[in-house]
């Protein structure tokens, strides 16, 4: 099958950077590998707000320049592990579902692939990120279900 005839020729993988990144990677990287597509992978950073209290000494851009730096140093380790090539790596600061729709559309990715924790009650009811994602995307969505990593005493 060549790359033109595939279900799937770009991937973007939206990573929340927990512990259970690996997992939602590990199926992004199956997939990609099946269907040979290009693979990219994204974090967004909610944007650091406050409440106004008085003279703020510090200058919120600077800590939010400086968590990207963070990110960005933490996905490049991320993709020193992996044994798939990652054409893109991008983090945003914005509301997570709408910027990888955006960046869906402007990738022209064909699947965002995102981790589900299998929220139940009232986190089901008010919504989770894979759920924004599903609902306002252009391509296909995969949540991929991550077990809880548990911690060994």
């Amino acid at each position: 099958m060549n790359n033109h005839d595939s279900l799937y020729r770009h991937i973007l993988v939206g990573l929340d950077l927990t512990d259970e990144t690996p997992q939602v990677l590990s199926k992004a990287i199956k997939i990609a590998r099946t269907y040979k597509a290009q693979l990219s992978i994204a974090h967004v950073l909610e944007p650091i707000t406050f409440a106004y209290g008085g003279d703020m000494p510090l200058d919120i851009s600077d800590v939010q320049a400086q968590q990207v730096q963070r990110i960005e140093n933490e996905l490049q380790e991320l993709i020193k592990n992996i044994d798939y090539p990652v054409a893109q790596e991008h983090v945003l600061v914005g509301q997570p579902a709408s910027e990888l729709h955006y960046l869906a559309e402007q990738q022209e990715a064909d699947l965002i692939i995102v981790g589900s924790h299998g929220r139940k009650g009232f986190a089901l009811l008010l919504g989770s990120t894979p759920n924004s994602v599903l609902h306002g995307a252009t391509c296909d969505v995969l949540a991929v279900y991550v077990a809880p990593v548990t911690q060994v005493g």
